[in-house]
Parts: structure tokens; sequence; C-alpha cells
């Protein structure tokens, strides 16, 4: 309208204003699902390198995924060897517990999770991305 000279150049400001002004922001779309779960440690120690050691592993969702669904491929009896092996090394899982639905419902609340571990010496994130 203004490059037709019907309104002014004033005029025109005013429209655009008053229509920016009354478009209702959009809500925000659903966030994207996490790919990746990504553990970084720093630490002051050297690992038996050279200067302060640093991990950063990045660990597709979908290997976790499909190593779940791998379990249910694997024996009883290696199972309850594996069970056995865990919990002597001090992790208490139960490999025949682990179902495709529970690591689904866990990557629904990955994207919600942070986990800083701080210490003098060293400094532990886990993190979903």
């Amino acid at each position: 309208m203004l490059a037709e000279g019907k309104i002014t150049a004033d005029e025109a400001e005013r429209l655009i204003d008053a229509v920016t002004r009354e478009q209702p922001e959009t809500p925000p779309g659903p966030k994207p699902r996490p790919k990746y779960l990504r553990v970084v440690v720093s630490s002051t120690d050297n690992f038996g390198g050279d200067g302060p050691g640093r991990v950063n592993v990045r660990v597709p969702i979908q290997l976790l995924r499909a190593g779940v669904r791998l379990t249910s491929l694997i024996p009883p009896q290696a199972l309850a060897h594996a069970n056995a092996e865990l919990a002597r090394s001090g992790v208490p899982i139960d490999l025949t517990q682990l179902k495709p639905q529970h690591i689904e419902e866990l990557v629904e609340h990955l994207d919600d999770i942070t986990v800083d571990v701080d210490q003098p010496d060293a400094k532990v994130q886990v993190f979903c991305e």
C-alpha cells in the first residue's frame, strides 16, 4: 500500500507495529528428543598421561535401546552369571528385569536430567543432548 501511494510511511509504520503487537506468541513446540547420553569427567589426575585428565563420552540413545532389545536374546543362564558378576562388582542390576518399555520411559525423562558431581580433584557431568 505504501508503494502504491495509498498510505504514508508513518501510517505504514503504525500498521506494521499494530500487526506485530496483535500476533499471539506461538507456544514453544515439543522439545526435541535427546539423541545422546553424554558423560564428561575432568580431573586433576592425569590418568597416566601428561597434564590433567579429561574423558568425554557421547553414547547414542539408539545404542542403549538396541542393547536393551539384545538382552532378550541372551540365554537365562548367561544372564544369571552376568547378574552375579555385576553384584560382585558392586553393581546391583538385574538384567532379567530390563525391558524395552523401561528404556523408553528412561529416554522420555532423560532431557530433564543433568547430574553434576564436583569433588576437589574431579568433576563428573552426565546429561542428554
